[in-house]
């Protein structure tokens, strides 16, 4: 008996050193400059409606079932999705714009998890007509997934999808011109 309450207390005290060192927040981003002027960019940018044009999650479900809200471009609009098991289901929503700098938004995932981020899209003008865009989205790890992200890194799971989205963005802007 004793053998056995020791065991669980070996279990219960790796579980909070874990805890304890897991890391308790993410951020993710990405970013490239494209070849056309900022105030072009930023209002391409404020359009939920026009991620599906480079996102790569519109690509891993075309048929995706999809919903808009609000004034399109302006704080309160949300975009609403329903797909596949690799796009899962949620909604964004636009929370704050900081005219020509910054749209922030908020991302709810309904399945295959509930979870909550902060989205971000920072644009710069790089001088030549060109902008730098970064991509990006943070949140917190709540216990128990924080003690995964020891072993899995949001970075490894999104960060290719944030470089794709970030080359596609590219491509259909430069193409536009």
């Amino acid at each position: 008996m004793t053998i056995l309450l020791y065991i669980l207390l070996g279990i219960v005290g790796l579980i909070i050193v874990l805890a304890i060192i897991a890391p308790k927040s993410y951020d993710v981003s990405r970013s490239t400059v494209i070849s056309r002027p900022k105030s072009e960019v930023f209002d391409y940018l404020r359009s939920l409606q026009k991620m599906d044009e480079w996102s790569p999650w519109a690509k891993k479900d075309p048929n995706m079932e999809k919903k808009f809200t609000g004034i399109e471009g302006e704080v309160g609009s949300m975009s609403y999705w329903n797909g596949n098991k690799e796009v899962g289901e949620g909604e964004q929503e636009i929370k704050n714009i900081i005219d020509g700098t910054r749209i922030e938004s908020e991302l709810r995932f309904l399945k295959p998890w509930k979870s909550t981020s902060d989205c971000y899209m920072d644009v710069d003008d790089e001088g030549d007509g060109k902008t730098k865009v970064t991509w990006g989205f943070s949140g917190k790890n709540k216990f128990p997934m924080s003690i995964f992200a020891l072993f899995m890194s949001m970075d490894k799971m999104v960060g290719k999808d944030f470089e794709e989205g970030m080359q596609n963005l590219k491509s259909v802007l430069e193409s536009d011109q």
